[in-house]
């Protein structure tokens, strides 16, 4: 406040000296441009200097306080820094010249607040032999080498106000193709695009496209994240990751006593689509409920979903203490044109972590009533199996890790092997049925696999994989394979 009285003056002082008549002299607009431009240079210092002292005067209160004062007077010191730093947002102005300089009349930028990240990664693969068309597998044919840089995804986020978030991912898979020769013709899609309206813990509003809370791989599916390359069978054919779908709800977090916490999600969505544009289903014993995303919908795309359908999608979380956490799914939707036929996917999922042991895992249960006929009510066959298409499915997997550092390595190349970084030795079984109601559609799978993390962020992995199924399945499968990959985040 106290400068505010020198700045007035120096205002005066730059631009009551120009006569208002000379104003059209070229001249004379020069210097008074030139005087605004030392003005704003000024008034700037003096608001980073008025910030600084702001600060130091902040940090001198903290200084006596203790606990919980002094946590809330950090958090409050942080806050009104963000705010003194900030450029105060313009509107947009309507009346501003028209042509190419409307590009730049958006408000984030004159005032920035977006954070750009995300994700990639890159495997190499040799396996035995190929005859797959499933979504992990990307080998087609009789040869078994190759490399793929499988995902890079960008992630933005940005603080529009300290209540409303934004944040959205773009993901672009296999990402040397310029053309895609899936059927579905995407190769680029938004995996997710939220806006948050946070009250408090306990409650917040969520609106957009939402990453589906239907067990927890679906919400922390990221490369970088993951042990070993390839997802689960589970969260690939029954619970197919991404799965994410345009919608609006809540979330939160409660703290019930002094170490236990509750996650929760609640969410309002569109939902699966069953049928193509001609009548031709897509819950099948080789692609599960992978192809009836709606994302990955092949009829012509007008922007809405393909049925009037709502669906209704939750997930409770309950950790007691940390390392433990136990927690529950439910999806319910339809998925047929008429919006008559019900799916239902009902999940589990476990953390449990002790040192540098941990075991994770996940169960999921599928049914789809009715979708052994077909829309005119007669039996519908399985283009593969030959059987009736399938109403329920149902796989898991367990996965266990163990954590290690060898204090020689840190001695040896201590630059590249810091107290941040690590090793990890996992093993993982997987089994998933398509077809429930059949063996003949049972797929499992035996993964090995040592990587290391020069920081958490980062991961080199090595995995070698065990395939078994009898190969009623186009899909499967490989009998064996080495892959090696890396994802890192950025």
């Amino acid at each position: 406040m106290r400068h505010l009285a020198l700045i007035g003056a120096l205002s005066a002082c730059l631009l009551g000296g120009t006569p208002l008549a000379a104003m059209a002299d070229e001249q004379t607009e020069k210097a008074l441009e030139e005087r605004i431009k030392r003005l704003e240079k000024l008034v700037e210092e003096l608001t980073k200097r008025e910030a600084m002292e702001a600060k130091t005067e902040a940090k001198e209160e903290c200084k006596g306080k203790t606990g919980k004062e002094k946590e809330d007077c950090e958090k409050r010191e942080k806050k009104e820094e963000k705010t003194a730093t900030q450029p105060p947002a313009q509107p947009l102005d309507l009346n501003a010249p028209g042509g190419g300089k409307l590009t730049y009349a958006r408000p984030f930028v004159s005032s920035p607040k977006a954070i750009v990240g995300g994700y990639m990664d890159l495997s190499y693969k040799n396996f035995n032999s190929s005859n797959s068309t499933g979504p992990e597998q990307p080998l087609v044919g009789t040869g078994g080498s190759t490399f793929d840089q499988q995902r890079f995804v960008p992630f933005f986020y940005s603080d529009v106000t300290d209540h409303i978030k934004v944040a959205s991912e773009v993901e672009i898979e296999h990402g040397i193709r310029s053309v895609s020769t899936s059927g579905s013709g995407i190769e680029v899609s938004v995996e997710f695009a939220t806006i948050d309206y946070q009250f408090s813990d306990p409650f917040n509003l969520r609106t957009g496209i939402i990453l589906l809370p239907v067990g927890k791989f679906n919400l922390i599916h990221d490369s970088p994240l993951n042990e070993l390359a390839d997802r689960p069978l589970v969260s690939t054919a029954i619970i197919p990751s991404t799965l994410s779908e345009v919608g609006a709800g809540f979330y939160g977090t409660v703290y019930p006593g002094r170490t236990d916490k509750v996650d929760y999600e609640l969410y309002v969505t569109n939902g699966f689509n069953g049928y193509d544009s001609n009548g031709n289903p897509l819950i099948t014993a080789e692609e599960g409920l992978q192809a009836a995303k709606e994302r990955v919908n092949t009829a012509p795309d007008d922007g809405v979903s393909s049925h009037s359908g709502k669906s209704v999608v939750g997930r409770v979380a309950y950790s007691p203490f940390l390392g433990v956490e136990v927690g529950g799914s439910q999806y319910f939707g339809v998925y047929d044109p008429s919006s008559k036929r019900p799916l239902s996917i009902t999940a589990a999922d476990w953390t449990l972590q002790r040192g540098p042991f941990r075991v994770i895992g996940e169960a999921a249960w599928v049914y789809a009533r009715d979708n052994d006929l077909n829309l005119n009510g007669t039996y519908a066959f399985d283009p593969v199996t030959g059987q009736l298409l399938p109403r329920r499915m149902d796989g898991f997997y367990v996965e266990g890790d163990y954590h290690f550092m060898p204090d020689a390595l840190k001695r040896w190349a201590p630059s590249h092997f810091t107290n941040a970084s690590t090793f990890t030795a996992v093993l993982r079984w997987d089994q998933v049925n398509t077809n429930a109601e059949l063996d003949s559609t049972r797929e499992e799978r035996l993964t090995v696999g040592l990587n290391f993390r020069p920081i958490s962020d980062v991961v080199y992995r090595i995995d070698y994989q065990w395939n078994f199924a009898d190969g009623v399945l186009n899909r499967a499968i490989y009998p064996s394979g080495l892959t090696l990959s890396v994802a890192t985040y950025f």
